[in-house]
């Protein structure tokens, strides 16, 4: 007879080498000196969103009061940039995609076993 209490223990310990060895991975990768490397890792944990920062900055300048319009010719123009950026480039990061994956396989098993 297996003790409940025991596999419970055993397997929080299975956790916790496994965050272990993430964490000592992700140190050894946060210690690589390349700027390139580097930045492409930070690119792949936080992904930049040129097109929402242009549809701010647009907004903004198109509700400062101004008497001339130019920041309106300026603003509207920058606001259209942005929506395009947004659809054109995703800010996707390597979270989401492991989370769109599993959710995709999570609707694939549960199709599979209606089947069955």
């Amino acid at each position: 007879m297996v003790d409940p209490l025991k596999e419970r223990l055993d397997k929080l310990k299975k956790f916790s080498d496994s965050a272990k060895r993430r964490a000592n991975l992700y140190a050894e990768v946060s210690g690589i000196d390349d700027k390139h490397v580097a930045s492409s890792l930070h690119v792949l944990q936080k992904a930049p969103a040129p097109g929402k920062k242009l549809q701010k900055i647009g907004f903004l300048l198109v509700w400062i009061p101004e008497p001339t319009g130019i920041t309106i010719a300026i603003g509207g123009p920058m606001i259209v940039a942005g929506r395009y950026f947004d659809k054109k480039y995703n800010g996707s990061t390597i979270h989401d995609i492991g989370s769109h994956t599993k959710s995709t396989m999570s609707s694939i098993s549960d199709f599979k076993n209606s089947i069955k």
